[in-house]
């Protein structure tokens, strides 16, 4: 199915305000999806996509968004120039609209007794779009069975949060929780599961030594350069003189060495 649209239309300023309104993001349960790799990677993962808008006219759209249109049974949208430049990102030659997947940090439940120990990346607090994408695409690399976002801090589903994933958000189940008491207790459900799981914070000033610490057992790791009080958890050290190396280094040093002692073959 597609169809084109010149004049404004209504639909047009919905899409429009997905680009900077969280709250009109929630509500209607979409949001917009830019660039090459992040649509690729939502057709990939079978993520529900509810139209592909592209452009109409010159210059003529490449290879990529062509075999797009052609091959996806995702309805579509003609924009003119001007239009299509309203939904951000410059001059985008196709812009996705896509369907947020709800998920309850209560009902998470990864991993079986005796199996992998799992491991989770929370994300405390981020301010900003860029340092959550990049989270969301470290805990994919390293094969993370999920996210978690605390407090009222960036939106996943910000138009420069799922760039800066790269697509990864749609590989990744992400969950948002009100503070560290919800990820403790998610915690606790999985020790009384049967899965033995710790919770640790990297990259502060004191603590144990990361490549000394035992990742032995499940892990919920929690980054954040304004972290909150997160009570019976590890503090975890990474060697250097600087006092701290930001979320995404602490996320990506304490995972690869997670998966250097386990042995895990971490390659997505």
């Amino acid at each position: 199915m597609s169809r084109s649209a010149r004049p404004r239309t209504a639909s047009v300023q919905v899409w429009q305000g997905y680009l900077t309104n969280r709250g009109k993001r929630l509500r209607d349960g979409r949001f917009l999806v830019h660039g090459v790799r992040p649509i690729t990677r939502a057709l990939a993962c079978e993520w529900p996509l509810e139209t592909l808008v592209y452009r109409l006219g010159g210059p003529e759209l490449s290879g990529w968004a062509r075999e797009v249109l052609d091959t996806s049974r995702v309805p579509r949208v003609g924009l003119v120039p001007e239009l299509m430049a309203e939904l951000g990102d410059g001059m985008p030659e196709l812009v996705a609209v896509a369907v947020s997947r709800p998920g309850e940090l209560d009902d998470f439940a990864p991993g079986v007794p005796g199996g992998p120990p799992p491991v989770v990346l929370v994300a405390d607090r981020p301010d900003s779009p860029d340092v959550l994408g990049a989270l969301i695409r470290t805990a994919d690399a390293f094969g993370a069975a999920g996210v978690v976002i605390t407090g009222p801090g960036a939106d996943h589903h910000d138009p420069r949060t799922v760039r800066a994933s790269t697509g990864s958000l749609f590989a990744v189940p992400v969950f948002r929780a009100g503070g560290a008491a919800q990820v403790l207790a998610f915690a606790e459900r999985q020790r009384r599961r049967g899965i033995p799981t710790r919770v640790v914070l990297p990259g502060g000033t004191t603590g144990i030594p990361v490549d000394e610490y035992p990742f032995d057992q499940a892990t919920v790791v929690v980054v954040g350069d304004e972290r909150g009080t997160w009570p019976g958890t590890d503090h975890l050290t990474i060697p250097g003189a600087a006092a701290t190396i930001g979320a995404t280094a602490a996320a990506t040093v304490a995972l690869y060495e997670m998966a250097r002692q386990q042995h895990r073959d971490y390659r997505p």
